[in-house]
């Protein structure tokens, strides 16, 4: 819009100057049409600063979203890096447990180097239902070095941990977990993207999502209602079986400074 009336005013700048030049007019015509002249220039100039502000506003947003891009996809790879842990986690499993055979003593300290790689793995992840997922390989470990399970049969169940863990990383879907807020334990629906981003709403219709800190994952409460809405809009869809598809959502990033971009 700016562009088009810029564009306008420079064409009647043009006409303008033209008729001075090859109208046959009186003084007073002249007199008029000069202060028309003043006021059009004016004009002109006062859209070139405004046109000259909104580029460099443009210019500075393309920058911020370039920078907002390129986190998100060094998010993406490190997800993508996980996942091949886990997969190769999976292949040194079934190594391991053809080479050991029958051989439990061979084969615990295996099972035990396995489970805490895996432990560091869920640890570092999305914080979607985590204790559970840690409990789960606690129980493991310690049914083993307990007695209740041979090595072979944890090996078995840490192989199943390793597949679920897959499953989820690409899921798209609605759960219900705890998590924390304002450091109190609040039960919340959770809308989980693979394992990229996660949004909660609460019990009373509080909005948000698991945003990544230096030294782990906090869950932050979105103010706008623009934001609280574009989440609605992402559980609404994913209850209604919607799993793919153009959503547009609050950044699950940390907020980037100037220095960063």
């Amino acid at each position: 819009m700016l562009l088009v009336r810029y564009q306008a005013l420079s064409f009647v700048l043009a006409s303008a100057l033209a008729a001075v030049s090859h109208a046959q007019t009186g003084e007073g015509e002249l007199d008029a049409l000069a202060e028309r002249l003043i006021q059009a220039r004016a004009q002109v100039e006062e859209l070139q600063s405004e046109l000259d502000i909104q580029r460099e506003e443009h210019k500075g947003k393309m920058a911020y979203l370039s920078a907002q891009i390129t986190e998100l996809e060094a998010n993406q790879e490190r997800e993508e890096l996980r996942i091949r842990q886990l997969e190769q986690e999976l292949d040194k499993l079934r190594t391991d447990a053809e080479a050991a055979g029958v051989d439990a003593d061979s084969l615990q300290p295996t099972v035990l180097a396995v489970a805490g790689n895996l432990r560091t793995v869920v640890e570092q992840s999305l914080p979607f239902k985590r204790q559970d997922r840690l409990s789960e390989l606690d129980e493991i470990v310690t049914q083993m070095e307990a007695g209740v399970n041979t090595p072979q049969r944890a090996v078995n169940r840490l192989w199943a941990f390793v597949e679920d863990e897959l499953r989820i990383s690409r899921e798209n879907a609605i759960y219900s977990q705890t998590i924390e807020l304002s450091g109190q334990p609040v039960l919340a629906d959770v809308a989980k993207l693979g394992s990229v981003a996660l949004y909660f709403r609460t019990r009373d219709d509080r909005y948000g999502m698991a945003q990544p800190l230096a030294d782990g994952w906090s869950w932050a409460v979105v103010e706008g209602a623009a934001e609280q809405e574009q989440i609605a809009n992402l559980f609404d869809a994913l209850r209604k079986q919607i799993r793919q598809g153009y959503f547009e959502l609050p950044n699950a990033l940390p907020a980037l400074t100037a220095s960063q971009y």
